[in-house]
């Protein structure tokens, strides 16, 4: 473990305010219900609506899809039979394996992927208000952990 990690580690002071930040993060987040609204809008659960942004991205081959979600490789076969039954993807030849297939999303669903992203997309109004100087420190600081991990 790195210096400044031990460090953070051993002060309970920095782990307890990690742990106010994150669930101050995870509250902002999840309490205005865009997964609600992206869930209205297009008509499909979100775990359906993720694999379309994924796979409306670049094509995915079936078992990169499936880790890329979170989900065994038969569950990420029924939603892709399920996906393409709806005419929101396809599957196509993999260009380098002949035994795998890649998966594409379809035009329709590059367009409900566009259509969740606008809505994922959109700040409330509360993160809208801050001024710019604020907005580039919240960036710079989420950019910086997300590196970390």
């Amino acid at each position: 473990m790195g210096a400044r990690r031990a460090h953070e580690a051993s002060d309970p002071d920095a782990a307890a305010l990690a742990r106010e930040a994150w669930l101050l993060m995870s509250d902002f987040v999840l309490d205005h219900g865009r997964r609600r609204q992206v869930t209205e809008a297009l008509g499909m659960s979100f775990g359906r609506t993720r694999a379309i942004r994924r796979l409306a991205r670049r094509p995915m081959a079936m078992g990169e899809l499936a880790t890329a979600l979170g989900i065994d490789p038969p569950n990420a076969t029924v939603l892709v039979d399920d996906l393409e039954r709806q005419g929101l993807v396809r599957r196509r030849p993999h260009p380098t394996d002949r035994r795998a297939r890649l998966v594409e999303a379809t035009r329709r669903g590059k367009a409900l992927a566009r259509r969740a992203e606008e809505i994922l997309g959109t700040p409330p109004p509360g993160l809208s208000a801050l001024a710019a100087d604020d907005l580039e420190a919240l960036r710079r600081i989420l950019s910086s952990a997300r590196t970390r991990e």
